[in-house]
C-alpha cells in the first residue's frame, strides 16, 4: 500500500512564518507539522511513503526526515513546481503510484483518531473512490458532501450557501489506480487549478465515491492559518500530558 503526502504550496496564509520555511516543518507542540500525516498513513500499514514538496524545500525535508527513526518506512521525494491543484499529486506521482491504489493525505490536516487507520485500510481494498469527511458547526466554510444512507456520496459542493449536510470534506483520500488517468483528463477551474471536486464527481458521476465519517470523539485541524496552527500545539500539548 503507498501513500502520498502533498506538502507543497506557498504557506501564504502562515507568511511570515512561511517565508523560508515550508509550513510543513513548523512545529505543532513537539513535532513538525509533517509528521501527523506520516503517523497516520502508519497507522493505516502503509510503508511506502511519496512526500511531494517544492524545489527549495526538498532537501529541507530529506535531511529531517533521515534523521528519525521510522521503524521500516521508506520515503521518496517528488518535486511540485507550480501548485497546480491537489489532483497534481497523481500525475506527479504517477511512477511511484504503479498499478496499485493509493491514499492521500494533504501535509497541512492533522488527524487524531484511534480507528483512521482501520478505515483507511479499508478503503484501499475497495474498487470505489473513498473520501473522508467530519462534521463541522459552518459547512459553508467547506466543500460540504451529501450522502445517502450507505455512505454513496450524491454530491460535492464547494462552501455552499445551503450546505446539504454539516459533513465538510477533509484532506485525505483513498482512490483505486484510475485516479491517474482521471486526473490527467481535468481541466483547469478559473482559479488556474485542478480541482479535487471535480475529480471526485467523476467518481460520483459512476457511482463510485464513499464516504467515511471520522468516528465521535476523533479531531481533525486544517492548520492552514495561525489560529488553527495554535489550537494544533495546544490540543497536542494536552493529549500529551494526558498520556505521561
Amino acid at each position: 500500500m503507498k501513500g502520498i503526502i502533498l506538502a507543497g504550496g506557498a504557506g501564504s496564509r502562515l507568511y511570515p512564518l512561511t517565508a523560508i520555511m515550508s509550513k510543513q516543518m513548523l512545529p505543532i507542540y513537539n513535532k513538525p507539522l509533517i509528521f501527523y500525516p506520516i503517523e497516520t498513513l502508519y497507522s493505516a500499514g502503509i510503508r511506502s511513503i511519496l512526500i511531494i514538496t517544492t524545489p527549495e524545500h526538498e532537501e529541507f525535508f530529506k535531511i529531517l526526515l533521515a534523521r528519525h527513526d521510522w521503524e521500516g518506512l521508506s520515503f521518496e521525494f517528488a518535486v511540485q513546481l507550480k501548485p497546480e491543484g491537489i489532483p497534481q499529486a497523481f500525475t506527479i506521482g504517477e511512477e511511484f503510484i504503479g498499478d496499485g491504489n493509493v491514499v492521500l493525505i494533504l501535509g497541512d490536516n492533522l488527524f487524531i483518531s484511534d480507528s483512521i487507520g482501520d478505515s483507511i485500510q479499508e478503503a484501499l481494498l475497495s474498487e470505489d473512490a473513498t473520501i473522508f469527511g467530519f462534521p463541522v458547526v459552518d459547512p459553508e466554510r467547506f466543500g460540504v458532501a451529501e450522502v445517502d444512507s450507505e455512505g454513496k456520496v450524491l454530491s460535492i459542493e464547494e462552501k455552499p450557501l445551503e450546505p446539504k449536510s454539516n459533513i465538510a470534506v477533509v484532506g485525505l483520500y483513498a482512490y483505486p489506480n484510475d485516479v491517474v488517468v482521471k486526473s490527467k483528463g481535468l481541466r483547469p477551474s478559473k482559479r488556474g487549478e485542478m480541482e479535487i471536486t471535480d475529480l471526485n464527481n467523476l467518481y460520483v458521476e459512476e457511482d463510485r465515491l464513499c464516504l467515511k465519517q471520522i468516528e465521535d470523539g476523533s479531531k481533525w485541524i486544517d492548520t492552514g492559518t495561525f489560529d488553527s496552527l495554535l489550537d494544533a500545539g495546544i490540543l497536542i500539548r494536552e493529549l500529551t500530558k494526558t498520556d505521561r
